[in-house]
C-alpha cells in the first residue's frame, strides 16, 4: 500500500501469516510469491500506522509544510519477503506509485516502521544498519537487538525480553514469593529467558528456583508427566511461565488429569491474553493468574478511520487489491472477474459498497490496542525527530561545520542522530524516548484474570511497570483489585524458609539454595533489627543485646553504691567508728586532767584518735561510683591516714619502753631523746616519708576509674585503676613495716612490771590490724569488680575497729566505769612479791 508524500515511511506487517513458494523451473518467475491466510488483526496494524500519517498531515504544529506519504508492505509471516521487501525500501527500489497527477517516481525512504518478528528484524537491521537507515520495530523483542554494534540503526517502541523478566522479579518481590518454579519453551526464547531469569534472580538477592524445566515441542506425554510431577511435588506455589500459547495447551491437559490446584501462574506476554486457555474448564487452576501484558493504549479516531477504509474500483496501483483482500475476507464475496464457478457455486458479488458496522470482525476491535499502540508511537518518533531536524537554525547545526539537514538533501543517518535524541508523551500520557542502545523507556500492564461467578473470565489491568529516566523501574499494582483463586482470597506464600524475625540470623542449609536456610538466634552482645538478616551486629562498647536480640540496651553498670545493703552497711559501720572516736576524744579531753589520760601520753591519744576518725572516713572514698579526684584521693587518704595512726602507736610504744629504761638504775638519760618534741618529730617524719610515697605515685602513675568489661560481658565494672603496681605495693608495705615494728616493740614491752601496761594493749591492737591486713592481700586480688572495694573497706574499719577497741576500750573503762582504779597510786603501784 502507497501514499505520497514529500517524505516517505516505510511499513512492514504481517498481513497474511503463511506464504506459499511455488516450485521453481528454469521458466518460472522467482517473484511469483503466494501469500495466503488473511490476516484482519495484521490488516488493522498496518492501517494504524496508515492513520497515524494521516493524523500527523492534519497536526499544523507537528512538521507544518511537509507531507508524510507511507509505503507499506506484507512480509507474509516469511523471512525471505521480509527482507527483500526492506531492501526495496532502503535501495529505492520498491515499486513505484503515483505521487503527483504528472509525476511518477519514488521520493526518500527516511525511516521503516517494523519488523513484528525479532528473527526479521536481527536479519533485517543486520543488513539496513549498513545504510544507516533508522528501523522502528514495534514487536520484536529479543535482547540481543540491543546490541548497538551489531545493530546502529535499531530502535523499538516495545519493552525488551530482558525487562519482561525483571518485571518478572519485581512482581514476586512485591508479594514476598521468594521460592518459585520455572517453566520456558523449547527454544530460543525460553533459553534466552531460562539463563537471563537465573542470573537476574540472583543479582537481585530475592528469590530462587525450586525448579526449571524445559516444555518440549509437539506431543510428549511422559515429559510433560514428569514435568507436573514435579511441580506437584514442589513446595514452590508460584509458578512462571516463558512459553507459547501452544505450550500451555498442551501442559494444562496434564495439569488437569493430575488435579494439580492452589499454584499461582505467572504469564509471559506470549500467553497473558490467550483466549483459548481463559475457558470455565481451566478456570479453577488458571484462575487469578497474573501475567505481563504489552502496554494497551488509547488512540481516539482509530475506529472512524478503519470504518472509512473502502475499496477503490479505479485504483490498483497504491494498493487497493489489499484492500480488495480485506473486503472479500470480511464479506466472502468476490469483485469482478469473479473466480471461475464462484457465481455458479452460490457466490456473491462484491460491490465495494457493503457496510463494515453490520458485520463482526477482529479488524474493528480497538478496545485492546496494543501492537497498535507501538506501531502509533514508533510512527510518531519518526514524525518527531524529522521535526526537530527542520526546525534546526543553520550556524547552530549538530553536523559539519554547524550546518543543518534539508528536506531537499536529506540522508538517513542524518535521521537517527535526531531520532536518539527524541522525548514526547502521547496523548495517553505516556513519555516516549530511547536510551543509549535504542530501547524505548519500557512499560508493560499487569494483568489479572478474573473467574467470573457465571464461569466467565475476565482480563483485567491491575497495574504496570515502567522504566522511566529520573525514578528507574517502578512497578505499580493495585493489590485491592487483584483476584487470588485461594480459599483465603488472599495472596499465597512462597517460601522455601519462614522468615527469619529481628533477633536472629539466616544460616544456610548446606546443599541447598540460598532461600532455603535455618534461624540462628544472635549471640550474647549482638543484635537484629531487621527480618531476614544475614548477620547480627556487635553492640558498641557500653551496650548489650536485650534479651530478645533485637536491640541494644545500655549495660547495667556495677560499683559499691551508696544505695545497695552492702554500701549502706558499711556506710553505716564508718559514720559510727567515726562517732565512736568522737565520743571518746570528747572523754579523753574531758578527764584530761585524771591520770589514766595523764599517764597515756594524752598528746598522742588525740592524735591517735583523730588518726582514727581519719580512717574510718577515708572509707567512704570507696563508695560511690569511681570519678578521676575520688581515685587519686581514696589510697592517698587511705596511706595517710593510716601511717599517722600506726606511727603513733610506734612513738607509744618507744615511749612506754624508755619509760621503763629510764626507770632502771644509770638509764635517766634515754627518757631525754623521748620528749614531746621528738615525739612530735617522729610521728612528722614517719608520715612525710608515706606522704612522699602518694605523691610520687600520683605524679607518674595516678590511679584513674576505669569501665571494666571482663568481668561480665552485659555489666560495666567502674573501678580505679591503681595506676602503678609498685607504688601501691610501697604504699602497703610501708604501713606493714611499720605495723610490724610497732607489734615487736610491744610484744617486748608486754611484761613489763607496770600495773597498766599500755604495752600489752599495743601488741592485742597490732595482732588484730596485721591480721586483718595480711588477710587482705589475697583476697582483694582475687575479688572481682566491686568486691575488691568492699574487701578493702572492710579491712580499713575492721583494723580501726580493732584498734579502737584494743587501745581504748580498757581506758574508758576504766575512766567511765571504774574510777577507783583511775588514780596514781592504782597506776604507779608494784605488785606485792614474795620475799
Amino acid at each position: 500500500m502507497h501514499k505520497p508524500g514529500d517524505v516517505i515511511l516505510g511499513g512492514l506487517f504481517e498481513v497474511h501469516y503463511t506464504s506459499v513458494f511455488p516450485e521453481l523451473t528454469f521458466t518460472s518467475e522467482p517473484n511469483q510469491l503466494n501469500c495466503q491466510g488473511f490476516d484482519p488483526p495484521g490488516f488493522r496494524h498496518a492501517m494504524t500506522m496508515a492513520f497515524a500519517i494521516d493524523e500527523i498531515n492534519k497536526n499544523s504544529n507537528l512538521l507544518p509544510n511537509v507531507t508524510l506519504g507511507y509505503s507499506l508492505y506484507d512480509n507474509c509471516a516469511t523471512l525471505v519477503i521480509g527482507l527483500s521487501a526492506a531492501l526495496s525500501l532502503a535501495s529505492g527500489r520498491e515499486e513505484q506509485f503515483l505521487l503527483q497527477e504528472n509525476c511518477l517516481g519514488t521520493p526518500p525512504v527516511l525511516g521503516i516502521v517494523g519488523d513484528s518478528f525479532s528473527t526479521f528484524s536481527i536479519a533485517t537491521s543486520d543488513v539496513i544498519g549498513l545504510f544507516k537507515l533508522p528501523i522502528v520495530s514495534y514487536f520484536a523483542t529479543c535482547s540481543c537487538l540491543s546490541d548497538r554494534q551489531r545493530f546502529p540503526s535499531f530502535f523499538r517502541t516495545i519493552p525488551s525480553d530482558a525487562f519482561q523478566v525483571r518485571a518478572m522479579i519485581q512482581i514476586l518481590k512485591r508479594f514476598g514469593w521468594t521460592w518459585a518454579g520455572l517453566l520456558v519453551s523449547d527454544d530460543d526464547y525460553g533459553r534466552y529467558v531460562a539463563r537471563s531469569f537465573q542470573s537476574d534472580l540472583a543479582l537481585s538477592g530475592r528469590g530462587c528456583l525450586a525448579y526449571l524445566e524445559i516444555l518440549p515441542w509437539g506431543e510428549n506425554p511422559v515429559e510433560l508427566k514428569r514435568i507436573v510431577e514435579v511441580m506437584k511435588k514442589s513446595t514452590a506455589r508460584v509458578v512462571i511461565v516463558f512459553a507459547h500459547q501452544i505450550h500451555m495447551i498442551q501442559l494444562m491437559k496434564e495439569v488437569v488429569r493430575q488435579n494439580v490446584r492452589g499454584l499461582q501462574w505467572m504469564a509471559s506476554e506470549a500467553w497473558t491474553a490467550a483466549a483459548v486457555l481463559q475457558t470455565p474448564h481451566l478456570m479453577p487452576y488458571l484462575g487469578g493468574t497474573l501475567g505481563i501484558a504489552i502496554r494497551r493504549g488509547e488512540i481516539p479516531g482509530l475506529r472512524e478511520y478503519l470504518l472509512g477504509v473502502l475499496p477503490d474500483l479505479d485504483d490498483e496501483i497504491n494498493g487497493n487489491s489489499m484492500v480488495k483482500q480485506f473486503w472479500e475476507y470480511t464479506f466472502q464475496c468476490r469483485f469482478s472477474p469473479p473466480p471461475l464457478g464462484w457465481v455458479e457455486a452460490g457466490g456473491e458479488l462484491c460491490t465495494g459498497q457493503e457496510d463494515l458496522e453490520n458485520v463482526e470482525t477482529e479488524f474493528l476491535d480497538v478496545s485492546n490496542l496494543r501492537p497498535e499502540y507501538n506501531i502509533y508511537k514508533a510512527v510518531y518518533t519518526l514524525a518527531y525527530a524529522l521535526d526537530d531536524m527542520l526546525r534546526c537554525v543553520p550556524g547552530r547545526g549538530p553536523f559539519s561545520g554547524h550546518s543543518c539537514a534539508t528536506l531537499q538533501t536529506l540522508e538517513p543517518w542524518q535521521l537517527m542522530y535526531y531520532l536518539e535524541k527524541v522525548n514526547f508523551t502521547t496523548p495517553f500520557g505516556d513519555q516516549v524516548s530511547f536510551d543509549e542502545n535504542g530501547d524505548a523507556l519500557p512499560i508493560y500492564d499487569i494483568m489479572n484474570w478474573l473467574w467470573l461467578p457465571d464461569g466467565k473470565t475476565k482480563v483485567q489491568s491491575v497495574g504496570i511497570v515502567k522504566k522511566s529516566a529520573t525514578k528507574g523501574e517502578e512497578l505499580t499494582l493495585d493489590e485491592n483489585k487483584i483476584f487470588w483463586n485461594f480459599e483465603s482470597k488472599q495472596s499465597p506464600q512462597s517460601v522455601c524458609s519462614e522468615s527469619c524475625p529481628p533477633g536472629t540470623r539466616m544460616a544456610r542449609k548446606k546443599g541447598q539454595p540460598v532461600c532455603c536456610f535455618d534461624c540462628v538466634p544472635c549471640s550474647d552482645g549482638k543484635f537484629s533489627n531487621e527480618t531476614d538478616s544475614m548477620e547480627c551486629t556487635s553492640c558498641p562498647e557500653d551496650f548489650w543485646s536485650s534479651p530478645q536480640r533485637d536491640h541494644c540496651v545500655p549495660k547495667i553498670t556495677e560499683f559499691l553504691s551508696y544505695h545497695e545493703p552492702l554500701g549502706i552497711c558499711f556506710t553505716t559501720t564508718s559514720l559510727l567508728g567515726t562517732f565512736i572516736c568522737a565520743v571518746v576524744l570528747v572523754i579523753f579531753i574531758y578527764h584530761r586532767s585524771t591520770p589514766m589520760v595523764r599517764a597515756n601520753n594524752s598528746e598522742l591519744s588525740f592524735l591517735l584518735l583523730v588518726s582514727l576518725k581519719l580512717c574510718f572516713l577515708c572509707s567512704l572514698l570507696f563508695i560511690g561510683r569511681p570519678r578521676l579526684w575520688t581515685c587519686q584521693l581514696r589510697h592517698a587518704a587511705f596511706g595517710i591516714s593510716f601511717v599517722l595512726c600506726v606511727s603513733c602507736i610506734l612513738v607509744k610504744t618507744m615511749v612506754v619502753l624508755a619509760v621503763f629504761k629510764a626507770s632502771q638504775p644509770g638509764g635517766g638519760a634515754s627518757l631525754k631523746w623521748f620528749g614531746t618534741v621528738q615525739q612530735r618529730g617522729t610521728v612528722l617524719v614517719l608520715t612525710s616519708i608515706q606522704a612522699a610515697i602518694c605523691t610520687a605515685w600520683l605524679v607518674s602513675s595516678s590511679p584513674v576509674p576505669h569501665k571494666n568489661t571482663q568481668y561480665h560481658n552485659d555489666k560495666i565494672v567502674y573501678e580505679c585503676e591503681v595506676g602503678s603496681t609498685v607504688g601501691f605495693a610501697v604504699l602497703l608495705g610501708y604501713i606493714g613495716l611499720l605495723a610490724i615494728l610497732s607489734f615487736l616493740l610491744a610484744f617486748l614491752a608486754r611484761n613489763l612490771p607496770d600495773n597498766f601496761n599500755e604495752a600489752k594493749l599495743i601488741t592485742f591492737s597490732m595482732l588484730i590490724f596485721c591480721a586483718v591486713w595480711v588477710a587482705f592481700v589475697p583476697a582483694y586480688v582475687n575479688s572481682p569488680g566491686k568486691y575488691a572495694d568492699a574487701v578493702e573497706v572492710f579491712a580499713i574499719l575492721a583494723s580501726s575497729f580493732g584498734l579502737l577497741v584494743a587501745l581504748f576500750g580498757p581506758k574508758c573503762y576504766i575512766i567511765l566505769l571504774k574510777p577507783e582504779m583511775n588514780t596514781k597510786k592504782a597506776i604507779m603501784g608494784r605488785v606485792t612479791t614474795k620475799t
